[in-house]
């Protein structure tokens, strides 16, 4: 059996080198065809640009990092920090009234009314009432009143913006409608 076995194999062999060349050779062939049929399609580069060199024309202009730009920025900066202490020094060297306690959202306007002639403003913080004049501060953020009408409160509020400094603002107490 082991002679029929190698006679078998030997016939197996053959049978596909034969074929294994044959193949190889269509291979090859094919190869050649398709490399002559085949172009390569390169896009041109386009030509470079001219390089045009510029001239420096800033020469003349202050350097970024001098001693006379540094100063300038400093005087600009102590000018505008002195306009800031200006408009919020009065209010920290007077003595602070009651009403300036509590945030003007814990405040409501419930009504307003005539006093010798004058405007008063009736403001409801808790459970308490209070009697407000033009010109009385109240809130926490430096608020005084500037207008007191039937139907609103208008305050001048000084506050400090994300920069720091110390602008004003306007603020309403809008009269509350008691609900039934």
């Amino acid at each position: 059996m082991s002679i029929h076995k190698h006679i078998a194999y030997a016939a197996l062999s053959l049978a596909l080198l034969g074929c294994s060349s044959a193949s190889q050779e269509e291979l090859q062939q094919w190869m050649s065809e398709q490399r002559t049929q085949t172009h390569a399609k390169v896009k041109p580069i386009s030509e470079p640009k001219q390089f045009k060199p510029e001239s420096y024309t800033m020469m003349a202009m202050v350097e970024p990092f001098s001693i006379q730009k540094l100063t300038v920025a400093l005087k600009n900066e102590k000018s505008q920090t002195s306009a800031n202490a200006a408009l919020v020094a009065p209010e920290l060297a007077r003595r602070k009234e009651p009403l300036e306690e509590f945030p003007l959202d814990t405040m409501s306007l419930v009504g307003s009314l005539l006093r010798d002639g004058k405007p008063v403003g009736l403001v409801k913080i808790g459970p308490l009432l209070y009697q407000v004049r033009v010109g009385e501060h109240l809130g926490q953020n430096f608020g005084r009143v500037m207008k007191i009408v039937e139907k609103e409160l208008t305050l001048r509020e000084i506050v400090q913006d994300a920069a720091g400094e110390w602008t004003e603002r306007s603020a309403n107490l809008q009269l509350q409608e008691r609900s039934k």
